[in-house]
This record gives C-alpha cells, sequence and structure tokens, in this order.
C-alpha cells in the first residue's frame, strides 16, 4: 500500500506540480519548549527576538497541541499524520535487550546499540509524499525513530539527506562523540562525557573550573545548524523540505559561553545545579535562558540565509515544540514560569497529559500569503500537519489520517472542518488517556495501577486543571469514555499496550 500511494504521488507530480507554484516548507522543531519560553507567549526573562519576529508578521496559533508529552511518540503522530492512539511509536522504547544502551562507550563501538524502536517500513510519512512530488527533503537534529541501518532510519523514511542525532539517547550531552551524516558516522572532536557525570572529587562548586569538563570543542547544535544552512544553500533551485529538529533546550544544561554570560549579567547570582540527573552546571538559570536564545538566534540565521537567496517569499515556516517543558536536569522551569498559564512542575509538565505537556507555541510565517500579526484559537495537532503539508505541496491525495488540513486558517479563509475532538494516550508515566471536547478536558491517568476513573475540566474557567468537574457533567464524561474506547486501538508493540484494557 505505501508503495502505491509513493507511485501515485509521482504520477500526480509529473502531471500536475510543474504548472503550479508550492513553497519549500522549513519546520523548526523545539526540544521540550515550553509553552510560555517564547516572548510572544508572554515569556519575561528570556529573549526571543527572531522567533518574536516570525509572529508578527505571521500567524500565531493560541490552541496547538503536541502529538506525545515525550520525544519519539511525538514525532511519530507529527510524521505519520495518526494521533497516539494510533501511531506506530507511541512511547520512548530503547530496547534495553540489545545490551548497555546507555553506555556511550559501548554504543560507540557497536552502532547496533544504538537508536530508539524504528518506525516500520509499512509506514508511511508525509516526508516520503512530499518527496514523491518532487521535493528534495532533509532532516537535521535529533531523530529518534529508529536506529541507523534500521527501517526507521531517515533515510527510509522520505528523508533524502540526514544530520544529526540518530539516537535520543545520544543527545543527552551537546558535545556528542560523533553524529550521522545519512549513513555515515562523523565523529567530532569530544571527549566522552558518560551520561549523570558528577563532578571531580573534592571539587568547589563556586569555582567555574570544577565545570570545565562538560564544556568541549564542538557544540551539536552548532555543527548541525551550518549543515542546515548548507541543505538550504545547495537546493535554491529545487523545492525542499527542511525538518530541522533542534535539540535545544533540552537538557543537559550546555550553552555557549556568549549567550551564558549575557545571562548571568541580566539574571544574577544563583545556586549552583549539582543534582544527579544529567551533567552539574554552575548557572543553571543562565545556562537554560542562554540555550533557548542559541536556538532564537539560530531561527534568526536561517530567515537571513533565505532572505539572502530570495527565497523567503516561497518558503512557509512553521516554528512549534515537540512537548512541553522538563522538570528535570537544572532546568528551574518554575522560574521562568515556562508552562505559562499552566504548570510545569512535575505531573503538570513533560511525560503528561495535562495542559503543560502538551499545548506547545505553534507560528507559522508565510510572507506575502499569511496576514501579519495574525492570532488564532484554532484547535489544532500534530497530526494535522500531513495533510496541511500534502495540500500546500500538491502532493496527491491524502492517506487516511487522524488530521485535517489548517491551510484554510493560514490563508485567512473559512475553516469548514475542523476536529470534534482530539485524542492522546501515554504508555508511560503510569498510563494515561486524555480527550478535548470544546472546551472540556477529560483525563484518565495510573492506568497501569489500575486506575479506569476519568477527571473531567472545564479550561474555559480552569486553564490550570484544579477543579474535577466530572460529577457535575455525567453526559460529558460519557462521551470522553466513549471516544477513549473508540481511538484506542491496541499497538502492534507489546510495550506500549494496556494490560488494563486486557491487551
Amino acid at each position: 500500500m505505501k508503495s502505491v500511494i509513493i507511485v501515485f504521488g509521482i504520477l500526480f507530480y509529473m502531471s500536475c506540480s510543474k504548472k503550479q507554484e508550492h513553497p519549500n516548507i522549513v519546520f523548526i522543531l523545539a526540544d521540550d519548549l515550553g509553552y510560555g519560553e517564547i516572548g510572544v507567549y508572554g515569556q519575561q526573562l528570556i529573549e526571543t527576538p527572531n522567533i518574536d519576529s516570525l509572529a508578527k508578521s505571521g500567524i500565531l496559533f493560541t490552541q496547538h497541541y503536541s502529538g506525545s508529552p515525550v520525544c519519539a511518540p511525538s514525532r511519530s503522530v507529527l510524521l505519520t499524520g495518526k494521533h497516539s492512539g494510533h501511531t506506530y511509536i507511541r512511547g520512548n522504547d530503547e530496547l534495553k535487550d540489545r545490551g548497555n544502551v546507555w553506555n556511550y562507550l559501548e554504543v560507540f563501538k557497536n552502532e547496533k546499540l544504538e537508536g530508539q524502536r524504528p518506525l516500520s517500513d509499512s509506514v508511511l510519512t508525509f516526508a516520503e509524499l512530499i518527496q514523491s512530488s518532487g521535493y528534495e527533503t532533509g532532516f537535521i537534529g535529533k531523530w529518534g525513530l529508529g536506529g541507523p541501518g534500521t527501517e526507521g532510519d531517515p533515510n527510509n523514511q522520505g528523508f533524502s539527506y540526514f544530520f544529526g542525532y540518530n539516537c535520543q539517547r545520544q543527545a543527552h550531552t551537546l558535545y556528542p562523540m560523533h553524529l550521522w551524516e545519512n549513513d555515515k558516522k562523523i565523529i567530532l572532536n569530544n571527549k566522552a562525557i558518560l551520561p549523570h557525570s558528577g563532578l571531580d572529587l573534592g571539587s568547589d562548586i563556586y569555582d567555574v573550573e570544577s565545570y570545565s569538563k562538560f564544556s568541549l570543542k564542538e557544540y551539536a547544535p552548532d555543527v548541525m545548524h551550518k549543515k542546515a544552512i548548507g541543505f538550504i544553500e545547495q537546493n535554491t533551485n529545487k523545492r525542499f523540505l527542511l525538518i530541522y529538529a533542534s535539540p535545544l533546550p533540552h537538557v543537559p544544561l550546555q550553552a555557549p559561553n556568549k549567550w551564558t554570560n549575557y545571562y548571568k549579567n541580566k539574571l544574577g547570582n544563583e545556586s549552583p545545579y549539582i543534582g544527579k540527573n544529567y551533567f552539574p552546571n554552575q548557572t543553571p538559570r543562565a545556562t537554560y535562558a542562554a540555550m533557548i536564545s542559541t536556538l532564537d538566534e539560530q531561527v534568526g540565521n536561517l530567515i537571513a540565509v533565505l532572505k539572502k537567496n530570495n527565497l523567503l517569499e516561497n518558503t512557509i515556516i512553521v516554528f512549534t515544540s515537540d512537548n512541553g517543558p522538563t522538570y528535570t536536569g537544572g532546568a528551574d522551569t518554575k522560574f521562568f514560569n515556562s508552562a505559562k498559564p499552566f504548570s510545569a512542575a512535575y505531573g503538570w509538565g513533560k511525560g503528561f497529559l495535562k495542559e503543560g505537556g502538551i499545548r506547545v507555541p505553534m507560528i507559522v510565517n508565510w510572507s506575502g500569503r499569511i496576514k501579519p500579526g495574525s492570532k488564532t484559537d484554532h484547535l489544532s495537532a500534530f497530526q494535522d500537519f500531513l495533510p496541511t503539508f500534502v495540500e500546500l505541496c500538491g502532493a496527491g491525495e491524502n492517506p487516511k489520517t487522524d488530521g485535517i488540513s489548517f491551510l484554510n486558517v493560514l490563508l485567512g479563509k473559512k475553516q469548514t472542518k475542523n476536529h470534534e475532538y482530539l485524542y492522546w494516550e501515554i504508555p508511560e508515566y503510569g498510563g494515561q488517556q486524555a480527550v478535548r471536547i470544546d472546551n472540556y478536558k477529560g483525563i484518565r491517568k495510573g492506568i497501569f495501577k489500575g486506575n479506569l476513573e476519568i477527571e473531567l475540566f472545564d479550561l474555559s474557567k480552569d486553564l490550570k486543571e484544579k477543579n474535577n468537574i466530572a460529577k457535575d457533567h455525567p453526559q460529558i464524561l460519557s462521551k470522553v469514555r466513549h471516544i477513549m474506547t473508540k481511538e484506542h486501538t491496541p499497538s502492534q508493540i507489546s510495550s506500549f499496550r494496556f494490560a488494563a484494557f486486557g491487551e
């Protein structure tokens, strides 16, 4: 079926696309960036002028959701157009039965230990559809959907060019020993920093030199950024799709001195982070802010490259995040109010189906096509990108997905089809399900502990999801329960199944 759809896309391209103008796509995916960590979304301390500028000359979405509250399944929903009750990858599966997958030295020697559970070859991604319609397709950044040489390798999922971290675990240092360029391992001039390494015994936590071993020579976000610029400049005469999946601001806390020093002066003195999760850091708040400003600077640089090459007017730029902000690794997301107006604390941000874990910033810019300074409360989610991009690129008929194209929203036209509801599930953090119907949000958590009770919240009055009104709205609760049953299909993968549902 997959090959039939791709062939159809090729025929469609040959017969039609040469007569039409379809835009390039630059899709910027931040990692663990919270709803409230961008200036135009209310951030007060971290400066993001380039991302803010995208919104001021484009459209800002206030009710956009990620595919999942954690990395790999969110990316799976994004690429396949199927929500987390249907998509192939539904959780972060490290395939530990292969061996010591967390040992960087072992993984460096044996690439078969690298990567997460792979997307199946039977899965169709929007990259494959767009590629078949004549686009050059590139993925630069963090992948996490299948190790090198597997069927889930990005080169086997519609991307003609890949550069970056194949494996999410390897991205637990921003100074890795290697990255991947297609099927070639690229060795970087960095020593091994093993996960959860701490300060040397007897180190002075207030001495900057005590932290020097965590800042090495080649900073992966910079290396990958150069490749992204190269991809654009090599394809100025072709239509292209670029997924720019930055590892920023996912911890560990590591950032260029330029921005770290800037925020040291701005934020003042602070206590070092010397916890056991990720790496220690002398100035955690300054470094976290620096990571976001580094990403913002890179966004500005990408825009400048598009302008320089006269590509901006025919390029649609999307900026969003794979899930909500973290609660660990020294990232003081409470201090920055990172999920504002939601909570970023454990149980409320990353890993959880509360608003702070899945409501994410989303900005779309298309010079001359989108009305500058637009804002919309259109309800959308990651599964909507596939039908939207297929329509944008003239890539043929949409395959069956859970998404709805929001192209009309971008162009200021009437959106004739909208979601009746949105659905999520995650077989991690105790097992969870969530449904949004209009302003109502139903959540079921602790499923693996046998809990099947559903909590219900009215987001129009209770954005922080504090007041459970399930007893007061039995009809809405019944709808939520019905959707949770209807939209959950047992996974093909045993580790993603819910035993409480008899699977």
